[in-house]
């Protein structure tokens, strides 16, 4: 059986397969490489602000698991709808205490000078051994931050991706790569 398909049927075809071809390419890097966020709120001041346009990847962690100061995009512990973007401070195995306004890791306080100023207080009290697939989150801008002093220790499954490029706004366009840590 041979069709012959009009020139209007040949156009609608050939919208349907680029249709088609943008969608395998675009839908899987959508969904398990790359993801944007917009940036709300305060918390994460001065290094992000409010409606702040990142993208997240995802792919780094399927071959390592998340470090001490990734920034990272979760899902809200108390609300599974909404996410929030916050930094790991501890991570598994780790004894993490927040005391005297000042984070301390295995009981050694926690050098923070590569993101935040010196002027920041750490509130609240915090005395908690991570298990093996947990993570303690913080905010950069405590004052104001809705973390793990508040909500407790993350389970990866609750770790989106890890900030990646900032797009927008465009004076801050930026690439963020892992912060090295002075080891404890």
């Amino acid at each position: 059986m041979n069709i012959t398909l009009t020139p209007r049927q040949l156009a609608v075809l050939d919208f349907f397969k680029t249709v088609a071809i943008a969608l395998a390419i675009i839908l899987p890097i959508r969904f398990f490489i790359a993801q944007p966020f917009y940036v709300r709120g305060s918390s994460m001041e001065p290094n992000f602000h409010d409606f702040e346009y990142l993208f997240t990847e995802e792919v780094s962690y399927y071959f390592h698991a998340p470090v001490r100061g990734d920034v990272v995009v979760l899902k809200n512990p108390q609300d599974e709808s909404e996410y929030f973007i916050k930094r790991i401070i501890g991570i598994p195995g780790e004894h993490v205490e927040v005391r005297e306004k000042t984070v301390y890791i295995n009981d050694v306080q926690l050098d923070e000078s590569a993101y935040l100023a010196e002027d920041v207080d750490t509130w609240g009290s915090v005395d908690v051994t991570l298990g093996a697939d947990q993570y303690f989150v913080m905010g950069d801008n405590r004052g104001v931050s809705l973390d793990s002093r508040v909500f407790g220790p993350l389970n990866r499954t609750e770790i989106v991706g890890r900030a990646w490029i900032r797009i927008f706004p465009f004076s801050r366009i930026a690439h963020f790569s892992e912060i090295n840590y002075p080891s404890n």
